[in-house]
């Protein structure tokens, strides 16, 4: 015997079960939405990097030939600027050298003609004593030493003027 009741849950239950079943049905739907949007999203990426490969990264590649290129040039351009500093700053040094010399040079001789204008009775006993001559070797050890130290003052002071016009000659290549 089936009851009014039994009657109405199995309508129910079937009623349900038809709900859940459009429910999945529409959560299928939505799902298969969600896929054919990433679906279109991959396939628009795909067809980028695909004009890409085929055109964009040509052109990517002849401007980073010509970028290497420029890069060789501006090493090539910096190997010459750096001899052509290195050989100023050798002929600086070797002038400077020249110049260091013959100031030592006038300095003995004006020592000598010192000494020699001093030659008489007390000087020679000066001279026998040694201490006028060891004081004028101090007084010219001492110019030979601020010399020394001028010259390489000056050695320095060009070493970094090169080294600025290297480094503004490297900025001017870059721009």
């Amino acid at each position: 015997v089936v009851t009014r009741d039994d009657v109405e849950e199995s309508l129910k239950a079937v009623f349900q079960f038809v709900k859940d079943k459009e429910q999945l049905l529409q959560d299928l739907r939505s799902q298969i939405e969600e896929t054919k949007k990433i679906i279109s999203e991959k396939q628009r990426e795909r067809d980028y990097w695909l004009e890409y490969k085929n055109v964009g990264s040509k052109i990517h590649a002849e401007k980073i030939s010509s970028l290497e290129n420029d890069i060789a040039e501006v090493k090539h351009e910096l190997e010459r600027t750096e001899e052509y500093y290195r050989e100023a700053l050798k002929v600086v040094r070797e002038e400077n050298q020249k110049l260091f010399d013959r100031h030592m040079k006038l300095l003995s001789e004006e020592a000598l003609k010192n000494a020699v204008g001093y030659l008489d009775k007390h000087c020679r006993r000066e001279i026998e004593e040694n201490e006028w001559l060891k004081e004028e070797v101090k007084i010219y050890r001492k110019a030979h030493s601020d010399l020394e130290a001028s010259v390489q003052l000056l050695e320095e002071e060009n070493t970094n003027l090169v080294a600025k016009l290297i480094d503004i000659k490297l900025q001017h290549l870059r721009v």
